[in-house]
């Protein structure tokens, strides 16, 4: 990645910085942490609810997803179907422009996909991490009971988990968490258990536990908020259903298309 000319290497940090002392109604009260601006609809969230983009040497504008990339950056807060959209509209290139202030670009027209594919790559690198730390339970038996035990914060399913098994391990979430009647569920990611599988390095992994009794405090806990957070960013990217049972963690929703077509 490079720096666009006549830019500084903090630019976006600095531009975040200069967004919060300006006290912008659309900032949050409680204290999320960094915030960034889309480039494409001008709402305000927090950096770990935004995908940055940056450009490289050669003027292609690529994703990273973990916003360590040199020099300034752009961040985008839309769902992948907006920003096809964008793309095909030239509202994306318009934006970047601004952006890098008129720098070379070449925006790819595999952007959305590849951006897909970076978020994916970074929750099941953190699904793996967690793993090595003993952070993650596997199997539907050992998920169920320590679920009931109140000791299971995050649970998460394979896109294709069985509606039955699904079913069994929800219940006995609520159960733990004394949440009986609610009808909250965990979470269906956007992943297969072929993919799981892979980055877990067990056989058939259909649904996974986040050890911890809660989303805060403790290091179980901690790590559920890590992996709840490189989760929800891929669900708000690709409208993925299943969402409606997070709790807690980060909170923004893709914009609306009235805002890109503003």
């Amino acid at each position: 990645m490079r720096t666009p000319p006549n830019e500084r290497l903090t630019s976006d940090i600095a531009d975040a910085a200069e967004t919060r002392n300006s006290g912008s109604a659309k900032s949050c009260a409680k204290d999320t942490g960094p915030e960034r601006k889309c480039i494409l609809t001008g709402d305000i969230a927090s950096r770990d609810a935004l995908v940055r983009l940056a450009i490289s040497p050669d003027g292609d504008v690529l994703c990273d997803p973990l916003a360590k990339a040199p020099g300034r950056g752009a961040w985008i807060g839309v769902s992948k179907a907006q920003l096809e959209q964008a793309v095909a509209k030239k509202q994306l290139k318009g934006a970047l422009a601004r952006a890098f202030k008129g720098a070379p670009l070449n925006i790819g027209a595999d952007l959305p996909d590849q951006i897909q594919s970076a978020l994916e790559r970074v929750l099941l690198d953190r699904l793996g991490i967690e793993m090595r730390g003993g952070q993650i339970v596997l199997g539907s038996d050992r998920i169920a009971e320590q679920a009931r035990k109140g000791r299971i914060a995050l649970l998460l399913h394979a896109n294709d988990a069985s509606e039955d098994g699904r079913k069994k391990l929800d219940q006995a979430w609520r159960v733990g968490r004394e949440m009986e009647g609610s009808g909250q569920r965990g979470i269906t990611l956007p992943l297969d258990r072929a993919a799981l599988s892979v980055a877990l390095g067990r056989d058939n992994v259909v649904h996974l536990g986040v050890s911890g009794s809660g989303l805060s405090g403790g290091s179980g806990a901690k790590a559920a908020g890590r992996v709840e957070a490189a989760v929800l960013r891929l669900l708000q990217y690709t409208k993925a259903e299943g969402s409606d049972g997070i709790s807690g963690g980060v909170q923004f929703a893709p914009a609306t298309d009235d805002k890109l077509n503003a």
